[in-house]
């Protein structure tokens, strides 16, 4: 990465940041500062803050106190579409694009070339093309349906449509969430090429070594407030990490011990619906069997389809003295519980309580609250779920507390055999090391965890045992300690020498 610009110019200033929401002093007096030429991380835990300094910056929010300037000249949007017209491009990740429409309308959405209601689609497709070119994606076809676009295609065009708008400050919120490894290594050579061209960059991410990779300062903000900055390559993971949290993490990952058991699951030669295509293995009481592999490879129709969620085309999963396919249903009185990847669609009931989600899979017909309140608070309070009460809306939760909802779920139910898909996606840090702590502790209590990660780190870091799938085909697992990130990437794409891109 080449030596942030030293430039004094500050882009975008903020003083004084203050929001309140009711009773909620979301931001208490937050200061930001954004050079031109430089990628600022911007680093936090779940609700410390980011998103509302964020939606301060875009207009979205008015800002109760404080000021901003903008290129030297004060700046205090009425809205998103001012702060876009100023210069403030925002990369959510939910991106916004029009999926019936094509590359080029969603490029030039709002801003069409033309005449009254006349548009200049020759004009248009020429502009589409000249800043597609600039991000890099000449061959990107602007007649193309969005709709038919890949997850890094989308995040292009939203790029190339703020750009179009004479963006000067772009801000990426968790950008890498669904790319695949290669298509990060090419957002990655986007933003240094924008930090080339004087942009300033805001990156809001959960890993830290992503945060090392691409990024100039840090700030980290807690509670609303501002509790440390600094350039990042002089910074210790443990030191940012701190700042977080609040107090010290020695260890992200912990090694307790493990005495694996008997085998509670057995998959012999398991094929699903289109993936996978043939899968085996032993997961034994007391251990923690990670699955690695790319995105598309069928670790989540795995766990889906040993939990009854997607048919069994052949093989057989065994749990217990249970043989055969089953219902989720069954697989729940089988003591066989599942966090889905897609906590918002299918892992919680947003529009319900945390009381509701916590029960659900085992409750009698009829519940009272109060009753309902009562037999959950041990479990908001032993997984450190932060809200109101019981009562409060799962969906109003952070990411990480929700996370925490659906894994009270299952330890509620009393589940033996714990089937975890992406369980710390869009986790931040201080709920990322809960979440370990937990998953230590139910291997050390004889509870069974087959755990899918496409975060390569955790996977050694937690691990008893690690297979890799590819293709569909799951590979045999081998003790944490004979793997290392480039041979776990090797055998994901069925490559055993040369240079892999991590």
């Amino acid at each position: 990465m080449t030596d942030p610009v030293t430039s004094s110019d500050v882009l975008l200033n903020m003083r004084g940041v203050h929001k309140r929401f009711g009773s909620t002093h979301a931001l208490r007096g937050v200061d930001l500062d954004i050079r031109a030429g430089e990628i600022l991380a911007l680093i936090g835990e779940n609700g410390a803050g980011k998103s509302t300094l964020m939606k301060v910056l875009s207009g979205a929010h008015a800002p109760d106190e404080g000021r901003m300037t903008l290129a030297g000249e004060p700046y205090a949007p009425r809205g998103p579409l001012e702060a876009r017209n100023r210069g403030v491009g925002m990369i959510y990740q939910e991106l916004s694009i029009a999926p019936d429409l094509t590359v080029m309308e969603n490029v030039l959405l709002g801003v069409e070339p033309g005449r009254g209601p006349f548009v200049n689609w020759r004009q248009m497709h020429d502009r589409a093309r000249a800043v597609l070119t600039e991000v890099g994606h000449a061959s990107l076809d602007p007649a193309r349906r969005a709709g038919t676009l890949s997850v890094a295609e989308l995040q292009l065009v939203e790029i190339a449509r703020s750009l179009s708008l004479g963006a000067r400050v772009l801000v990426f919120d968790e950008p890498t969430s669904s790319l695949t490894r290669r298509d990060i290594d090419n957002l990655f050579t986007l933003l240094r090429k924008l930090r080339a061209q004087g942009l300033g960059i805001v990156y809001i991410s959960h890993f830290l070594e992503e945060v090392r990779a691409v990024t100039d300062r840090f700030i980290v903000l807690r509670d609303g407030a501002s509790v440390g900055a600094g350039i990042t390559k002089d910074v210790s993971d443990a030191d940012i990490i701190r700042m977080m949290v609040g107090r010290q993490v020695d260890d992200l990952y912990p090694r307790t011990p493990h005495t694996p058991g008997p085998t509670v699951l057995r998959v012999d030669r398991l094929a699903g619906r289109s993936k996978p295509v043939g899968a085996s293995l032993d997961l034994r009481r007391g251990e923690v069997l990670g699955v690695a592999g790319l995105v598309g490879a069928g670790r989540t129709e795995l766990l889906r389809t040993i939990f009854g969620l997607d048919p069994v085309k052949r093989g057989t999963v065994t749990v217990a003295s249970h043989v055969g396919a089953a219902s989720p249903a069954r697989r729940w009185r089988q003591g066989v519980g599942m966090v889905s990847e897609d906590r918002k669609a299918e892992g919680l009931a947003l529009g319900l309580s945390i009381a509701d989600n916590i029960t659900l899979s085992k409750q009698s017909r009829f519940v009272l609250p109060s009753r309902q309140n009562r037999e959950c608070e041990p479990w908001v309070k032993k997984m450190s779920i932060k809200c109101r009460s019981p009562r409060q809306v799962v969906g109003d939760l952070s990411g990480g507390n929700q996370q925490k909802v659906a894994l009270a779920r299952l330890l509620r139910h009393g589940v033996d055999v714990l089937l975890l898909d992406e369980p710390t996606r869009g986790v931040d840090i201080g709920a990322k090391a809960q979440i370990y702590q937990l998953i230590d502790q139910l291997a050390v209590a004889g509870r069974a965890i087959l755990m899918v990660s496409s975060y390569l780190p955790e996977l050694l870091g937690i691990c008893d045992r690690i297979a890799v799938m590819s293709r569909g085909e799951l590979g045999v697992a081998r003790p944490v300690g004979e793997w290392n990130q480039h041979d776990l990437m090797a055998e994901a794409i069925r490559q055993t020498s040369g240079e892999v891109s991590l």
